[in-house]
């Protein structure tokens, strides 16, 4: 190419470059905050707003009230009104600078939530049973675009392109307002990205320089302090199906917060059985921040991100879509500590022979003790709970699958016996201990594909509360050979769903990964069995009773129970919530002066000890101490201000001395901290009345009304239960898994243990 030829490219180029520069520069001109103001913009979207909202209800079905556009759901916009689905900023808009973040998202359960195959096939079914209108109270959490939208109506399209973000960047970070009833008890705000000088939504799509000049008013826009609030979670991680939805009455559906702000994690209530270190929200464990990211992302602080995977137990999202980051990481946060698992006991004899009473040998590995060939034993397993801010499994149990396999295998590794496989459909072995829930229908039968709206009752509730333990016993016969021995091993496994239920949601049968969770084993040998050096991650002694203990007061057991505290006292003098903790036994045994003592020896190492003053003040009151009562429990509240356990208690002591008003405030405070708490529904219904608030009165009676149990429904349970023999031990507290079949003369239950032999 000649030199004039060169010249003449190199200035088209330039000129080409220089032209689009301008265009660039006069593009960012019309679009530069100076149009950025109150007024002009702030009213034509006002008016695009109604135009669109009477659009939209001129064809919307209003069934359950006029104007209550967004029922079951608890959600709402601000005013009330449908929003323009166009006024959500999407996620690819918000990925073009926050590309980590997006990343994340789209691999988490809240970018799938309304896409995923079994959800919407489960919606699908509602929606043929009852109607379109009640997939809002899903859809609130699953699809708010789709809510707020008002196209959940007969006639609106099936499909939105909006579908596919589920919960999207611009609903989260559009949220104004929250309360802590779940069920979508947020009011969704103006979707924007940038607010005008007045702090007013900018509605239109601004651009990237916009954004850049005014990063506080972006950040204005989208983030607000609540956000990092576990109160923010709970507006959808909590649930009820409301009378609206099952045509019944109120029943709670699941409450993941109302667990956490119990729980040891929360550092809200001084009752849980252990204390943690620092106070752990939803955001600590589920939005982690890390570094080292391979994307860029302006929200980085520090060069960490927090993460939006919201690592929890969505096994199957990550399968579906082929999201191995996302498997990987859900693997191992689901390995990371949940659980212990502690083969603790060994027991002997036959609870149902007066002649052969049981001892019990614990903890095992401290303990020397001796099997007699052909011997039948029961195995302790205890399953703690330690790593989880909430039950386990969450939220809707019951096609949730997490369970214990237990095995019984010989010296060559076979196995003798086994309760927790999986059958070659798929399907879990009737008689595993799973962690789950029965929830029944008014035909006493099981909702097998998550009809919650068709509920009547809980046949049964296995879940492991925050921060408990659990006692799964098993009982197996000893070889008969003097030399032969044989290793247990107990492993908490988990998958998604159920086998039922994801071949239903799947529309085909579907294997699903399975995650071994904990697992422990122990070698037992017929003759004599010798102490051991401690496992690897095994809990001190102390901690081995404690949970035992806890184990065992769950179970209503409660002698057991003490001598297991005991235990813990012999081990820990110095520790005070081993007192307590034979005192609450005493207490729900109704033992009220057998706990008297325990609660001032814990006092007397610990005298401001919260949790011992709690039970002490349930202790005096029953007594008559009204006034002692009143003082400890007001100290508890001091200490712990959000304790509704210690307000709800307040409450009720100032009501048995006609301290109306008082009570009230009490119980008014209880609410502040759960809207559904069934005890100040009643006691404000009773309170408002004497003090002359009839209108009050009449909203608390009809909300107590609708939450309480219903006292007839316990006979569908006891329909199916009565059918299903091969799982109605489960709702036994107290039972053995026989490996064997039973023993003669058993029913399957065992008494309490007559004696142990420990390490001591």
């Amino acid at each position: 190419m000649g030199a004039g030829r060169q010249r003449t490219e190199l200035l088209r180029g330039s000129l080409a470059l220089a032209t689009l520069l301008l265009l660039a520069g006069l593009a960012w001109r019309l679009n530069r905050p100076a149009t950025v103001r109150a007024g002009s913009e702030a009213v034509v979207a006002a008016d695009e707003h109604k135009a669109y909202n009477d659009r939209m209800s001129a064809k919307f079905n209003d069934r359950f009230g006029k104007d209550l556009h967004f029922l079951p759901s608890n959600a709402t916009s601000t005013d009330g009104q449908f929003i323009d689905p166009k006024l959500f900023p999407t996620a690819q808009y918000c990925g073009h600078c926050h590309q980590e973040s997006h990343k994340q998202w789209r691999e988490s359960a809240h970018s799938n939530s309304n896409r995923v195959p079994y959800y919407l096939r489960n919606v699908e079914l509602l929606n043929t049973e009852k109607g379109v209108e009640f997939s809002r109270h899903c859809e609130g959490c699953h699809d708010p675009v789709a809510v707020f939208a008002g196209v959940l109506t007969q006639g609106a399209p099936k499909k939105r392109p909006y579908d596919q973000d589920g919960v999207t960047c611009s609903v989260c970070h559009s949220i104004a307002k929250i309360d802590a009833r779940g069920t979508g008890s947020y009011v969704m705000g103006t979707p924007a990205v940038l607010v005008d000088e007045a702090g007013q939504p900018i509605t239109r799509q601004v651009s990237d320089a916009e954004i850049l000049e005014h990063l506080d008013r972006h950040s204005a826009a989208v983030m607000k302090p609540f956000y990092k609030t576990s109160e923010y979670c709970s507006s959808c991680h909590k649930a009820a199906l409301p009378h609206a939805l099952n045509d019944y009455k109120w029943q709670r559906a699941m409450s993941p917060y109302d667990e956490w702000q119990n729980s040891s994690f929360a550092k809200q209530s001084p009752l849980p059985f252990y204390v943690k270190d620092s106070v752990s929200t939803c955001q600590t464990c589920h939005m982690q921040r890390e570094g080292a990211l391979n994307l860029p992302d302006p929200g980085m602080k520090k060069g960490e991100l927090a993460s939006h995977r919201w690592l929890g137990a969505n096994t199957l999202i990550p399968k579906l879509y082929g999201f191995d980051e996302q498997a990987a990481r859900v693997v191992k946060f689901l390995q990371n500590s949940v659980f212990n698992v502690d083969l603790f006991a060994i027991e002997h004899g036959d609870a149902s022979l007066p002649s052969s009473p049981v001892v019990v040998n614990a903890p095992l590995g401290l303990v020397a003790f001796t099997v007699q060939p052909g011997e039948r034993l029961t195995t302790d397993v205890i399953i703690q709970n330690k790593g989880a801010g909430h039950s386990h499994v969450p939220e809707q149990r019951d096609m949730y699958e997490s369970w214990v396999d237990f095995t019984v295998k010989d010296a060559t590794g076979k196995i003798l016996h086994e309760s927790g496989f999986l059958k070659p459909d798929g399907n879990l072995d009737e008689s595993a201990h799973s962690f789950t829930n029965r929830l029944i229908n008014v035909n006493g039968t099981l909702n097998d594909v998550h009809q919650v709206w068709d509920n009547r009752v809980v046949a049964y509730n296995n879940t492991i509360q925050s921060g408990r333990s659990q006692l799964v016993r098993y009982s197996f016969r000893m070889p008969q050979a003097a030399t032969g021995q044989v290793t247990l091993t107990a492993t908490v496994k988990y998958r998604r769903f159920n086998q039922h239920f994801v071949d239903f949601g799947m529309n085909k049968h579907y294997v699903q990964p399975v995650v071994d969770m904990v697992s422990e084993s122990r070698t037992i040998s017929v003759g004599e069995n010798k102490p051991s050096a401690p496992m690897a991650n095994e809990n001190k002694e102390w901690m081995r009773w404690n949970n035992y203990g806890i184990a065992l007061l769950d179970a209503q057991q409660y002698a057991a129970s003490v001598g297991a505290f005991e235990h813990v006292a012999k081990l820990r003098p110095d520790y005070a919530d081993a007192y307590t903790n034979m005192a609450l036994v005493e207490i729900q045994w109704e033992q009220y002066d057998a706990a008297k003592p325990h609660l001032e020896k814990a006092l007397s190492l610990v005298p401001d000890n919260a949790r011992a003053l709690y039970y002490r003040a349930l202790v005096k009151r029953n007594a008559g101490d009204l006034d002692g009562a009143i003082d400890d429990l007001e100290r508890v509240a001091k200490d712990f201000p959000r304790s509704r356990d210690a307000h709800r208690e307040l409450g009720f002591s100032f009501y048995q001395q006609h301290k109306y008003a008082d009570a009230r405030a009490e119980y008014e405070t209880v609410q502040g901290i759960d809207p559904d708490d069934l005890a100040a529904h009643y006691n404000l219904a009773i309170l408002y009345r004497r003090l002359g608030m009839k209108d009050k009165a009449a909203i608390e009676s009809a909300a107590f009304a609708d939450q309480k149990d219903d006292p007839t429904a316990s006979i569908y349970a006891l329909q199916y239960l009565r059918k299903h023999t091969e799982i109605a031990s489960e709702s036994v507290v107290w039972h053995t898994h026989d490996l064997d079949g039973p023993m003669p003369g058993s029913t399957g239950t065992a008494a309490m243990p007559s004696s142990f032999s420990a390490n001591q």
